[in-house]
C-alpha cells in the first residue's frame, strides 16, 4: 500500500517543511485532511535573509517566508521558522563551491534534501516527538507487507521528483510523507486545489535555478567564491583555442560561452569535454566526444536493502533527465555501471540514480566515466 497519507489509530505528529510555495503549502493541507496532527516550519537558509532581494529566482526568500507564514494561518496550524543557515552553508553552499573547484558538477537540490531536509531537520524534528517530515515532493513511499520501505517514482512522471531524493535510506523514508506523490493531476489544477483552500501561493510561480544565488548568475558567485584566475581553452590534441577566466565556469557537455575566436574546422559546434582544475584548463571538442560508455560512483546510498548483486537496472542521470538501460554491480564499495547504449555529456559530480521498475533502488556520486570511442579501441 502507498504511505503517503497514512492513517493510523493515533494521528501522527507531522512536521510540514513549508517553503513558502504552492506544492508544499498544498501538502501540508493535505496532511491536516488525513487526520494528522501538523506543525508548519520554514526554513531559515541564510545568515542574513535580507540579502535576498524581491523577485529573487530561489525558494528561499525573505518573502518566500512570509508566504508559508501566511499559508499556514489559512490552513491553521501552528508555524515555526528554525534557523539551519550554518548547517546549509556547510553542507550544501560549501559543498557546491568546493566540487566546482575540483572540476565536478553538484547537485544542491540533492544535498540538500539528503543533509537538511532529510537529515538536520528530521533529527531534531524527531528528539522534538514529531513523527514524520512532510513535503512537497512528487514522489511515494510504499510500505512493504514485511515492514519494510520503498521509495517509487510519483503517479505523474510529468511531475516526478524522486531523482533527488535517492539519497534517502531506509530510516528516512519511514518518517518521510508526500502527499502530492500520487496526484494524477497537473500542476494547474494543484494551483485550483490551492485557490480554492484560500491560499494566496496559488498563483505563485514555482522556484528555480539555485536557491542561494538570487540572480542565477552561477558563474558570477562561484568567481565572488574561488577568484578569476586566467586559463587555457584547447582542443583534444592540446591545441589553445581561446582563453577563460576560471575552471569552474564550465561543465561537461557545455556549448555556449566558450568564447572560442574562430570555429572548428568541420564547422561544427564545439563542447566542453573535460576540465582540469590542477592545470586550469578546459578541453573542447566534436559533440560525439561526450559519448559515456560506463561510469564508476562512490558514496552510494540506498533506498532500503543495498544492491550487492549484480543486475540489470535503468538510471536517470539529470533531474529532469530521461531514463537508461544500464548494468550495475557495486565493488569495494563503489557503484560500476554500464550502458547499455553510450549516452552523452555524463559529468563527475553529478548523481546516478538507478531504478528497478519505479521503485528507486539507490543513487551515488558519479567519479569518474569512461569514453564510448576509447571503450571501443
Amino acid at each position: 500500500m502507498t504511505e503517503n497519507l497514512p492513517r493510523t489509530a493515533r494521528p501522527l505528529r507531522v512536521l510540514a517543511a513549508m517553503s513558502g510555495g504552492v506544492d508544499s503549502a498544498v501538502a501540508a493541507a493535505r496532511a491536516v485532511e488525513a487526520g494528522h496532527d501538523v506543525t508548519g516550519v520554514h526554513l531559515a537558509l541564510s545568515a542574513n535573509p535580507q540579502s535576498f532581494r524581491t523577485g529573487a529566482r530561489g525558494c528561499c526568500t525573505i518573502e518566500d517566508s512570509r508566504d508559508a507564514r501566511r499559508a499556514a494561518d489559512v490552513i491553521g496550524i501552528p508555524f515555526y521558522v528554525w534557523d539551519l543557515a550554518e548547517r546549509f552553508r556547510e553542507d550544501v553552499v560549501e559543498d557546491f563551491v568546493s566540487e566546482y573547484e575540483a572540476g565536478r558538477t553538484p547537485n544542491p537540490c540533492l544535498r540538500c534534501n539528503e543533509k537538511i531536509k532529510f537529515a538536520a531537520l528530521l533529527d531534531k524534528a524527531l528528539a522534538l516527538g514529531f513523527d514524520a517530515v512532510c513535503t512537497g515532493h512528487y514522489a511515494t513511499v510504499v510500505l512493504n507487507e514485511d515492514g519494510t520501505r520503498e521509495l517509487h517514482r510519483a503517479s505523474d512522471m510529468a511531475k516526478d521528483q524522486s531523482y533527488v531524493l535517492g539519497v534517502l535510506d531506509e530510516k528516512q523514508l519511514a518518517h518521510a510523507l508526500f502527499p502530492l506523490g500520487d496526484t494524477l493531476t497537473t500542476k494547474d489544477e494543484i494551483r485550483t486545489e490551492a485557490e480554492e483552500r484560500g491560499l494566496a501561493v496559488a498563483k505563485k510561480p514555482d522556484s528555480h535555478d539555485i536557491c542561494f544565488i538570487a540572480d542565477g548568475d552561477t558563474q558570477g558567485f562561484l568567481a565572488n567564491r574561488l577568484g578569476r584566475a586566467e586559463g587555457d581553452i584547447v582542443d583534444e590534441s592540446g591545441e589553445k583555442l581561446g582563453t577563460h577566466d576560471g575552471a569552474f565556469g564550465f561543465t561537461i557537455g557545455q556549448r555556449k560561452g566558450l568564447r572560442i575566436g574562430h570555429p572548428a574546422p568541420d564547422g561544427k559546434p564545439r563542447y566542453v569535454l573535460d576540465i582540469s582544475p590542477v592545470n586550469n584548463t578546459v578541453t573542447v571538442g566534436p559533440v560525439e566526444a561526450l559519448d559515456v560508455s560506463a561510469l564508476t560512483a562512490i558514496r552510494p546510498r540506498w533506498c532500503g536493502a543495498v544492491a550487492a548483486a549484480p543486475g540489470t537496472y535503468t538510471a536517470q542521470l539529470r533531474a529532469h533527465g530521461g531514463e537508461t538501460e544500464v548494468f550495475a554491480e557495486v565493488v569495494d564499495g563503489e557503484l560500476r555501471v554500464t550502458f547499455t547504449e553510450p549516452v552523452r555529456g555524463v559529468a563527475p559530480g553529478q548523481a546516478i540514480v538507478l531504478y528497478d521498475g519505479t521503485r528507486v533502488v539507490g543513487s551515488a556520486t558519479i567519479a569518474t566515466t569512461t569514453k564510448a570511442a576509447a571503450a571501443a579501441v
